[in-house]
């Protein structure tokens, strides 16, 4: 599988994403803050809270946004943690900013678009998400940022490359 030892089938240089989205992980003692995915991109999956970025959003903005409308709690003092960039076959490519908050406000609440589930950081259910997830997720956790680009066919994975300790600041 891809990584520096193995090219790229797409050249990330020129690379332009269709879509603009984030991730929300909201992480308390021992747990994430999960949803399976009712409807849209992904539905039927494990992830986090998250979305597209509307026109005249920032990231952030966006992520506690669509956190409110998934979960109708808002994240408090969100850290951007990582990119990620995929080049996909059946759908759109993406270019996603993900967060990292440990307080929130309101009641975790269930919505027509997502189940929501504290999810031990042990117990994830790497088999239920996204094949990307299990290469960067367990490091996130860990407080580490991070930097992955991945190429999709269908929903596997055929490369992948993932770097760990880059900086943000937002």
């Amino acid at each position: 599988m891809g990584d520096a030892h193995h090219a790229s089938p797409i050249d990330w240089s020129r690379w332009v994403p269709r879509l603009r989205a984030t991730l929300m992980f909201v992480v308390r003692d021992h747990e994430v803050l999960l949803i399976e995915k009712q409807r849209g991109m992904g539905a039927g999956k494990i992830n986090a809270p998250g979305g597209k970025i509307d026109d005249g959003e920032t990231p952030v903005q966006s992520a506690i946004r669509e956190t409110e409308e998934e979960l109708r709690i808002t994240p408090l003092a969100p850290r951007k943690v990582g990119e990620l960039f995929f080049a996909m076959t059946d759908l759109p490519d993406i270019h996603c900013h993900v967060f990292r908050a440990r307080e929130y406000s309101g009641e975790v609440t269930a919505t027509a678009e997502a189940i929501p589930h504290w999810t031990a950081i042990h117990r994830i259910p790497y088999e239920l998400m996204w094949e990307d997830d299990r290469y960067w997720l367990p490091q996130m956790l860990e407080g580490r940022s991070f930097r992955g680009r991945f190429c999709f066919e269908g929903e596997r994975v055929v490369w992948k490359q993932v770097e760990f300790g880059v900086p943000y600041h937002e």
